[in-house]
């Protein structure tokens, strides 16, 4: 399911991505959720440093990490197409990470996405 949502981002954004494992697991750690709201959610995790802030000093480095966490998707998932549907949408909130956008900006384009635009 990841990836299939992976592959529904534009080509134009995929081919820019280099040196990225895709991860399920099945829950974030405590130290993951450090800082959420009691009961709050998290449902993927970007580890890694985003393309804005690289240099050409950066070759042979391990690979950054889209995380995807497969509890809380299918704890808020009605079926299992409102399940994919948060798969792909989380998925591209974390490629947008990985491009350099902080959470403000990243909600801002999912909006813009999920209305009257394209997003990232």
């Amino acid at each position: 399911m990841v990836e299939r949502a992976f592959a529904k981002i534009p080509y134009r954004f995929r081919r820019r991505l280099a040196n990225v494992a895709l991860i399920v697991e099945p829950e974030p750690s405590g130290d993951q959720l450090r800082g959420f709201a009691p009961g709050g959610t998290l449902l993927g995790l970007y580890r890694g440093r985003p393309l804005t802030t690289r240099s050409v000093s950066d070759s042979f480095v391990m690979p950054d990490q889209i995380v995807i966490f497969q509890g809380p998707h299918e704890r808020l998932a009605r079926n299992r197409e409102h399940l994919e549907k948060l798969v792909e949408e989380t998925v591209w909130h974390e490629v947008a990470h990985y491009f350099g956008m902080d959470e403000a900006r990243v909600r801002r384009a999912e909006r813009k996405r999920n209305g009257s635009g394209t997003g990232l």
